[in-house]
């Protein structure tokens, strides 16, 4: 009798490799993704995605990604642990076994980062400061007090002192005279200098008879003239400051350019000229030595 085909005990035994699929098999059939966990347990709690994300604040598309298994728009795995955990404690579960379940999916968790240098870091980084007020307002009645004192015991001396014009020397002060010193006669206070008298009639009148003579004065402002002889030889182009005086002769005729007109005074061969002429007016005038004739000027 023949027993080659007859099954062993042994070839009925499932093998070990099927006995681990099957365990894996099981397995993933009874655990339940990230997602469907996270989504369970809202429904069994009786929560909203609305209230969810009000009480977690994370926003309602990234609670319905995370429910339907899809990181990707957590901006990262940091960014994913963290909102896996808060949702899981919102609907109450425990958020370890998730995150477990997270990072055999994704690589693993990240290496710890070292507590010593997170720690230098901290420790020298520069604490911001506040502004000292205190300081400030003592050093601003520190100013005040020094400004009041400094007008209170400077100012006295300040009204006995005349400023002393740039570049001269200061004035000496007076020798103290000895008890038995000769009292000073007192000296009469210097006249006030007379004002320049304008040119006159008879001051003019002295001109010689064969030269015409004219006589410029600058009386309520500065002008620019010009002045020439028959000839047109320049005898005076520039400004006449006001106060000041020009006098120019020849032996037929002096041409005049006058830049203001309304300012100067003019005199010609000892008579005055009494043209009206507005300020800021220009003037080309001509005269000869047998001007001026019937008071009047000869334009040029």
């Amino acid at each position: 009798m023949s027993i080659g085909n007859a099954n062993s005990p042994e070839d009925e035994r499932p093998s070990t490799d099927d006995r681990s699929e099957d365990r894996l098999v099981e397995r993933s059939v009874e655990e339940p993704s990230i997602g469907t966990a996270l989504k369970k347990a809202r429904i069994a709690a009786g929560l909203t995605v609305d209230e969810v994300s009000s009480t977690t604040r994370v926003r309602i598309p990234i609670v319905h990604a995370i429910e339907s298994d899809d990181f990707s728009r957590c901006g990262g795995d940091v960014y994913a642990r963290g909102h896996i955990r808060t949702l899981a404690r919102a609907v109450g579960l425990d958020p370890e076994p998730l995150i477990e379940s997270y990072d055999a999916a994704h690589g693993g968790r990240p290496a710890p980062t070292p507590a010593a240098p997170m720690f230098e870091a901290e420790r020298i980084r520069p604490e911001r400061q506040r502004p000292n007020w205190t300081a400030a307002m003592v050093a601003a009645i520190v100013a005040v007090i020094g400004f009041v004192g400094f007008t209170a015991f400077g100012g006295a001396d300040d009204k006995t002192k005349r400023p002393v014009a740039e570049g001269s020397a200061a004035p000496k002060p007076a020798p103290t005279a000895s008890p038995n010193a000769a009292k000073p006669s007192v000296q009469a206070p210097p006249a006030p200098t007379a004002p320049k008298p304008e040119p006159s009639d008879s001051a003019l009148a002295a001109a010689p008879k064969d030269l015409v003579t004219v006589v410029l004065t600058a009386n309520d402002g500065e002008s620019w003239i010009s002045a020439k002889d028959h000839s047109g030889r320049l005898l005076f182009d520039g400004t006449l400051q006001q106060g000041q005086s020009k006098t120019f002769t020849d032996k037929e005729s002096i041409d005049l350019v006058l830049g203001d007109a309304g300012v100067v005074k003019l005199f010609v061969n000892g008579k005055e000229i009494k043209d009206e002429f507005q300020p800021g007016q220009v003037e080309r005038l001509t005269y000869t030595k047998d001007d001026p004739r019937q008071g009047q000027a000869q334009a040029g």
